[in-house]
């Protein structure tokens, strides 16, 4: 990821450096405000698993002798990384998306279609959230198998994530609608140009 600063000067000092590593320094990182909140849950969740996964390697392999809650909530865990991670991949726009045929269409055209995407993306997890809601309350009286907790927990961080991506796209449209492009429009622009 650019900054869009210049490199930094080689130091000055009596050994010069070498011509292979001259502007390679890492990239300062990114300040704490460019996460949103869903990153962090992710993280957590991610490092839950991580933590589970391990518990269960180690029992079953070292000490040959399985913790039978292990596989059930490393999977639950990992569900809930995916639907709450999703809402990072929307506001980073960077979920898949085909682009080839943007490179062939005029710019107004491909803002036009843009746009119809951003919309029919909005729509959908809209629409996905308020399934993930009526599952969530259909599954509350239900418990997991191997530990006496509603499965509507799991249910409730997939509607949640659904809700956040539901939320990221109104954002991500809207910045796009104000810039008058999207990540769309700009494959188009620079395509013609190569």
């Amino acid at each position: 990821m650019t900054t869009g600063q210049p490199p930094q000067a080689a130091p000055s000092g009596d050994a010069a450096p070498d011509a292979a590593l001259v502007g390679l320094e890492d990239p300062p990182p990114p300040p704490l405000s460019t996460y949103g909140v869903e990153d962090w849950v992710s993280l957590l969740l991610f490092w839950g698993l991580a933590v589970v996964v391990f518990l269960q390697f180690f029992t079953r392999y070292v000490l040959n002798d399985s913790l039978a809650w292990t596989e059930e909530i490393a999977r639950y865990l990992l569900i809930m990384v995916a639907f709450i991670g999703g809402g990072m991949a929307v506001r980073r726009m960077s979920h898949i998306h085909v682009e080839f045929f943007y490179v062939y269409l005029g710019r107004r055209f491909a803002f036009a279609l843009s746009t119809l995407v951003d919309v029919l993306r909005i729509v959908f997890f809209a629409y996905a959230t308020y399934l993930g809601w009526l599952v969530t309350e259909l599954m509350g009286t239900q418990n997991m198998v191997v530990i006496e907790w509603p499965i509507s927990i799991v249910y409730g961080a997939a509607c949640l994530g659904l809700a956040i991506m539901t939320i990221r796209s109104v954002q991500v449209a809207i910045w796009n609608w104000r810039a008058g492009e999207s990540v769309l429009t700009r494959t188009a622009t620079e395509g013609r140009h190569q």
